[in-house]
């Protein structure tokens, strides 16, 4: 696995080195020797896969506040996303900044986001399946989330989201910290 460290701290893009032949191909999805040389939490706690019926669905933002602030790997297996990744570490240097990615089953990329960050993402086809491996375990009471739209970041999406929990519509405005 080859990891391309971006401009936030501690998230990678992480591109498998797969084998292939007549069979088909094979690949590497997780390595605690090659993930904890990059410091990234081994121990998985939860795995999750999500299934998404339709293009145009979002999920997100997510993630848990401290001492529950939990690392993710993503990949989607069937289908294209694209994912954004937010840093709202107070202290770091990208605070409010975000990167985005097009995951999909033919470049077989994954990101890693670091706690800390929330991430989202956008099913650009029917019929996505995307899993993921967290360092936590999900807490509800430490569960936080920022609306696909808040004006504070500016995100900007491919499509406009038509599939949205009522949840992840409600989430208030999203207020700044200093560090």
């Amino acid at each position: 696995m080859i990891f391309h460290e971006q401009k936030l701290s501690g998230v990678y893009l992480i591109e498998p080195t797969p084998f292939t032949d007549e069979r088909g191909t094979f690949r590497r999805h997780f390595c605690d020797k090659e993930f904890e040389a990059h410091n990234i939490a081994t121990k998985v706690y939860q795995s999750n896969v999500s299934e998404n019926k339709y293009a145009n669905t979002l999920r997100g933002f997510h993630y848990q506040v401290s001492p529950y602030g939990e690392g993710k790997t993503l990949s989607c297996l069937k289908g294209r996303i694209y994912d954004i990744i937010v840093d709202l570490r107070p202290e770091s240097q990208t605070y409010m900044q975000w990167v985005s990615f097009e995951l999909n089953e033919e470049n077989r990329h994954s990101v890693h986001i670091a706690p800390g960050c929330a991430n989202a993402f956008l099913t650009l086809e029917a019929s996505c399946l995307i899993h993921y491996y967290c360092s936590q375990p999900y807490t509800p009471s430490a569960e936080r989330g920022i609306r696909y739209n808040d004006p504070a970041f500016g995100f900007e999406w491919p499509h406009e989201p038509v599939v949205i929990s009522e949840k992840d519509l409600k989430h208030p405005e999203f207020k700044k910290k200093s560090s």
